[in-house]
């Protein structure tokens, strides 16, 4: 007589975890993204570290806040961005939110889990007096990408000003 056990499967492993490193203004929310205008998904490939700072202190400006959002290996360059505008007055930290997200991974195919931060800020008290405000008609991406393209420009005419 032959016996059957049953055995229990595994627990799902959640999707997504969240610590919250400093008090939520908001009461309970769904782990369902939305776009929001004010938030910026940092990739550490794509545009320079300036790009992103030139354009928080735009979102800012505009809506008083900002999101900054990174996965895995861009999350140093968020802290340094969130850094950067708070060492020079332009802004204040609000929220810290660090969860883990599970992905599949392309070269193994495979459910991975990577780490998340998702850090806010909004505009310090003098940030006003700090930035001038915007009047040419520009988007937010489009005046970061001037400016950006405008400091290398700057850093490549006083490399070339050395170099003679």
């Amino acid at each position: 007589m032959a016996m059957e056990v049953a055995t229990p499967a595994p627990a799902p492993i959640p999707s997504e975890r969240n610590i919250v490193l400093a008090p939520a203004t908001t009461t309970t929310t769904a782990t369902v993204e939305t776009h929001k205008k004010n938030r910026i998904q940092v990739s550490n490939t794509k545009k320079p570290l300036f790009f992103y700072v030139n354009l928080a202190k735009r979102y800012i400006q505009q809506h008083n806040e900002v999101e900054l959002s990174a996965l895995g290996m861009a999350i140093t360059t968020v802290v340094t961005i969130s850094e950067i505008l708070k060492n020079n007055g332009l802004a204040t930290e609000k929220k810290v939110l660090t969860s883990t997200v599970g992905m599949k991974d392309e070269s193994k195919g495979r459910m991975v889990q990577k780490a998340k931060i998702e850090i806010v800020l909004g505009k310090s008290d003098k940030f006003d007096s700090l930035v001038p405000p915007v009047t040419n008609g520009k988007t937010p991406e489009e005046e970061a990408s001037a400016e950006t393209e405008a400091s290398v420009d700057a850093q490549e005419e006083v490399a070339a000003a050395t170099e003679v």
